[in-house]
């Protein structure tokens, strides 16, 4: 089924490259006039930020590299092109360079073009003077970067020429074995190595794989490498060309959740397709609102009809890519039509809504989200397993997993900190389980609820009020949250003993005012509570965490309107 959706996204793309070709960056290009004699240097490359990202081309399609040696028609790195030794291994350079020279060779046998006749001289005569008096040589050598040709005069490279992409679009199949190509279920040539993937954070650079059988283990019926599961040449070029730019930065099509490369298209051209990855990722620091935006657009949608027509069936697919040595591994596979992603999509916003300071984003991405269940905060330490389990919940529109739950009571306990998007995933949590588990507890609203008389958002509030007591009497540096918090949300009786006798010297410190004021609450939200628990469930933790947080920012609403 992916590799099937691939090739369909690769035949309704036009802009994709056709069979013989790969688009690549190349930082360096070699300027040549019809004798062979080098013109320029040319450095393709433009700054972005701090860094120097290389022209993309069309070339023809790379050699699937592993430890041989296996040399790129008319374009490869600098010790196949030019055969210099920049690690030592003089040997093995010479043989690298003698592969391409003859790879050449074989190429240009009957086809008469001009760029190839240059190349032809250029390596005949030798020119290397020109090359090392080029500013850009030494920087050369020292990175060993991919290089191509061309000819003086022309825009294009000489591997874009049209004698050489007529040779490259009717290719002569060494291996004319025929079989039945399990992707698109018609007769077609055997692939026995697919071509690598790229682009899938923490895999090898050189590209990893899918589809791949390397050892004698994962064979059948004596079927070595590709002929276990028969690919058509077709397919296989048309599932990994169409991957590998879903995965490059141009695309616009890929986000990056914890450690899963995520990458999404629809069956067809859809407004979804262009806004997912604005939905998802963090906003860019040049349009901070683009997230806003495409929330926006998100929720306007059932007026405007864009995501929400019932007759407009198209299929939207997500792929979560993870690193795993040589190979990918499929982190999570969500296929559905657009529109009911889309429903999908605009629940998961609507469950995240919290009362918040003005400073914080109106809207949380995932990677905000998830970052803050990790320690540190660093994206590194999120669990892997966590990440498709959410991503799966919120686009298959299923409760959150319990180990999200688990990781942000967590952080809360070990950092005595609850943040505003830890509190919207709390809340979003416990709402969907109510929703869905059609549970007797009332669902927990944006702002502060004095209905709720939940024992754990109660003594949440309790705890807040406590703590807004201590900071108006005496202003500590550590207050209560920062020496009992863990034992207030998880055995409120062994803490709130000695709570409550702290708090009547405190409150003998405050003006009658603000004494009174923090009496009465105080007694109100004591009314709804028979006891404190010996104990208090997990989720009751999150709805501790909830009322601490609703009141606390109930504190900081009520000073505002009072200062205006």
């Amino acid at each position: 089924m992916i590799l099937q959706a691939l090739c369909a996204y690769y035949e309704r793309n036009i802009d994709l490259p056709r069979p013989g070709f790969e688009t690549k960056g190349i930082p360096f290009v070699i300027e040549i006039d019809s004798r062979g004699k080098v013109v320029q240097i040319e450095d393709t490359r433009t700054t972005y930020g701090k860094r120097r990202n290389p022209r993309n081309f069309l070339v023809p399609q790379g050699m699937k590299k592993t430890s041989g040696i296996a040399a790129n028609l008319l374009w490869d790195n600098t010790e196949y092109v030019l055969g210099v030794t920049l690690n030592g291994k003089v040997e093995r350079v010479k043989e690298q360079h003698a592969a391409f020279r003859a790879r050449f060779e074989q190429f240009c046998l009957g086809v008469d073009d001009a760029g190839l006749n240059a190349i032809g001289q250029f390596f005949a005569t030798g020119d290397r003077i020109r090359l090392e008096a080029d500013s850009l040589w030494p920087e050369i050598l020292e990175t060993n970067p991919v290089l191509t040709f061309r000819l003086n005069g022309d825009l294009e490279l000489i591997c874009q020429r049209p004698a050489v992409r007529h040779v490259l679009a009717n290719p002569i199949d060494s291996d004319t074995t025929q079989i039945t190509c399990l992707v698109a279920g018609a007769s077609d040539s055997l692939e026995r190595l697919h071509t690598s993937i790229k682009g899938v954070r923490g895999a090898q650079t050189s590209g990893a794989n899918i589809v791949s059988f390397n050892k004698e283990a994962f064979n059948s019926f004596a079927k070595e490498q590709g002929r276990n599961a028969p690919v058509g040449k077709h397919a296989a070029f048309a599932y990994t060309t169409a991957l590998n730019y879903l995965l490059s930065n141009e695309s616009g099509q890929r986000i990056q959740v914890g450690d899963a490369s995520t990458v999404f298209w629809s069956e067809r051209q859809t407004e979804l397709e262009d806004i997912f990855g604005d939905l998802f990722d963090e906003p860019f620091k040049d349009d901070p609102t683009k997230q806003t935006k495409a929330v926006e657009a998100l929720f306007n949608s059932p007026k405007t009809g864009v995501f929400t027509d019932n007759s407009d069936d198209a299929l939207f697919y997500v792929l979560g890519l993870a690193p795993n040595a040589a190979r990918i591994s499929i982190r999570f596979w969500l296929v559905s039509t657009v529109s009911e992603m889309s429903a999908r999509i605009r629940q998961h916003f609507d469950d995240l809504r919290m009362i918040k300071p003005s400073f914080e984003k109106p809207h949380l991405s995932l990677f905000t989200l998830l970052t803050c269940t990790a320690v540190q905060g660093k994206s590194e330490n999120i669990t892997p397993n966590l990440v498709g389990e959410f991503m799966r919940a919120i686009l298959a529109g299923l409760p959150y997993p319990t180990t999200l739950l688990q990781a942000v009571i967590r952080r809360i306990r070990a950092q005595r900190e609850v943040t505003y998007p830890r509190a919207a995933l709390i809340k979003a949590y416990l709402n969907r389980q109510v929703r869905y588990l059609q549970s007797q507890e009332g669902k927990i609203t944006v702002s502060l609820d004095e209905s709720n008389n939940n024992a754990g958002y109660l003594i949440g509030r309790l705890f807040a009020t406590l703590e807004k007591v201590q900071e108006e009497a005496v202003n500590p540096s550590t207050t209560i949250r920062d020496r009992f918090y863990g034992a207030a949300s998880s055995t409120p009786v062994t803490v709130f003993a000695n709570l409550m006798k702290l708090k009547n010297h405190h409150l003998a410190k405050l003006e009658d005012g603000r004494k009174r004021y923090f009496e009465k609450l105080i007694g109100q939200i004591i009314s709804g509570i028979t006891d404190f628990p010996a104990h208090l469930s997990l989720a009751d933790q999150g709805r501790f965490a909830i009322g601490y947080y609703h009141q606390r920012q109930a504190f900081f609403t009520k000073s505002n309107k009072q200062g205006e």
